[in-house]
């Protein structure tokens, strides 16, 4: 999954938090909603501006920063 598609941060928007490409949710929102385990299918009706492409985005973000280097998000 190349999660950069899906995924962007600009310092006009929401102060730079990453977020999904078009829109204001943050990518946080999506991991907090996952771990306290909620549905994918509910992530997506609670937020609309979301694909089902965002969540394995999020997920394969999350992995990466996980793997402890440096993530450049592209601008």
């Amino acid at each position: 999954m190349d999660w950069k598609q899906h995924i962007t941060a600009d310092p006009e928007i929401l102060h730079g938090a990453i977020r999904f490409v078009g829109t204001r949710i943050p990518v946080t929102v999506v991991l907090d909603n996952l771990a306290d385990g909620a549905a994918p299918a509910e992530i997506l009706r609670q937020y609309p501006g979301l694909n089902a492409e965002c969540l394995p985005a999020a997920l394969a973000y999350a992995a990466e920063l996980a793997r402890e280097r440096v993530v450049p998000i592209p601008a």
